[in-house]
């Protein structure tokens, strides 16, 4: 039973998602994509704001600074090291084919893996941005759930456009990511055989082993035009619509606080927070400036955190369970709230991960903050995914209307029974 309908019968999730497509659309067509840290960005943040007005009695645009390249800037960095340790290991020494390889990991794994502001300041500063809007409840505030999507887009993944996203993971990033492996091995290989035989030398110098290093030297080469591949991923110049990704997640909670005030549903002691978060693309960067800047205010008052990104692949809408590459595991409370609110729905979903890559709630789960991420997209990923077919003209709505009506439900049961482990 939906616990939404004790709050009112008055809940028009059909004209919510009206208005969701709506806006997506005319942002899209009146602003265009939004790379982190963009005047774009600002100007999306600022229609946001204009229309959280009418549905909130506080409003507010923080901003923060940020490298935004800093978050894949290190592709051409790492693909020098790891095609130049093939050669170095059988011209020089494994010994410094192995330091290639460690190098060329190193950024490759704070940066893409783990969000870390790892080479940041090696690259120039922006100023992003992000917008906060706040419905107070009738009496004194006693719990707080946050909704966070992000207003930025991400810069073109070439080759998700021209091969589609699951052809790019399964014949470039994979055997990209397999080749450093290998040749790593092989450096690794080439030390200990050449520690065996009186001393650390190149490959072609231990004559006994030199067959078995000709089978590794052309091993490691047939990764090279892999790993060269990389360095065409991205455009450094040309950020995409992001009409589902991730316009649709903002809106999605947008349309949700919208459906309560229409509905005239003002919650006893619970706030309701949405956040716009700016250049979660590059790194999460806006939802760990706020999780930072206000931490102790999240903490102070059960707050629970739902990430709102994508909503577009209703087959395959997941409540996520790790994040940050498996890295961090989000709050079973808070998890378990927006299955349920699913389930109430009559939607049957799953739990899921994100092995590679994240989403803005792990910024809060990091700092102790009970939250969890909850979007519709194919892992695959789809061809849209970060590409210029990320338009208005690719939008679901039925499943946009799908998060909508399932985030009104999250709401009102965090507001009658809180989340186990949050407000307990």
């Amino acid at each position: 039973m939906k616990i939404a309908n004790e709050y009112s019968e008055k809940f028009d999730f059909k004209r919510q998602t009206e208005y969701v497509v709506k806006g997506i659309t005319k942002i899209c067509n009146k602003i265009g994509p939004r790379k982190p840290g963009s005047p774009e960005e600002l100007r999306a943040q600022q229609w946001f704001e204009k229309d959280m007005k009418n549905y909130c009695e506080e409003t507010k645009i923080e901003e923060f600074t940020l490298h935004r390249q800093g978050f894949m800037g290190f592709i051409p960095f790492t693909v020098l090291c790891g095609v130049s340790s093939v050669f170095v290991n059988w011209f020089v020494s494994p010994l410094w084919a192995a330091v290639l390889c460690i190098l060329a990991f190193i950024p490759l794994v704070f940066e893409f893996l783990m969000y870390k502001q790892f080479d940041d300041f090696l690259f120039p500063k922006q100023t992003s941005h992000n917008m906060i809007a706040v419905r107070k409840p009738k009496g004194e505030v006693k719990k707080r759930i946050v909704m966070i999507g992000h207003s930025d887009s991400q810069f073109e993944w070439t080759l998700n456009y021209l091969i589609g996203g699951l052809q790019a993971k399964l014949f470039v990033e994979i055997p990209a990511v397999v080749g450093l492996v290998v040749q790593t091995a092989i450096a690794v290989a080439g030390i200990i055989i050449g520690a065996m035989n009186g001393g650390i030398a190149a490959a072609k110098d231990i004559p006994q082993f030199k067959t078995m290093f000709i089978v590794f030297f052309v091993v490691s080469c047939v990764f090279i035009p892999f790993e060269i591949s990389f360095l065409f991923f991205q455009s450094w110049t040309k950020s995409v619509p992001g009409a589902s990704d991730n316009l649709s997640g903002c809106y999605v909670g947008m349309a949700a606080v919208k459906a309560l005030d229409e509905a005239d549903v003002r919650f006893e002691n619970t706030e309701v927070v949405m956040i716009c978060s700016g250049s979660e693309e590059a790194g999460l960067r806006g939802s760990k400036a706020y999780a930072k800047a206000h931490e102790q205010e999240l903490k102070d008052i059960p707050t629970a955190v739902i990430a709102l990104d994508t909503f577009r692949d209703l087959e395959t809408m997941a409540v996520y369970d790790r994040d940050l590459s498996g890295t961090v595991k989000h709050h079973k409370g808070v998890k378990e709230l927006v299955h349920d609110a699913c389930a109430n729905c009559g939607y049957d979903v799953k739990y899921e991960s994100i092995y590679i890559g994240g989403c803005d709630a792990a910024a809060f789960t990091q700092r102790g903050i009970p939250a969890t991420g909850f979007a519709a997209m194919d892992p695959a990923p789809p061809r849209y995914y970060h590409t210029r077919l990320d338009t208005p003209e690719n939008l679901r709505p039925d499943c946009i209307a799908a998060g909508v009506e399932i985030m009104v439900e999250a709401l009102c049961m965090f507001d009658k029974n809180g989340a186990e482990g949050v407000t307990d």
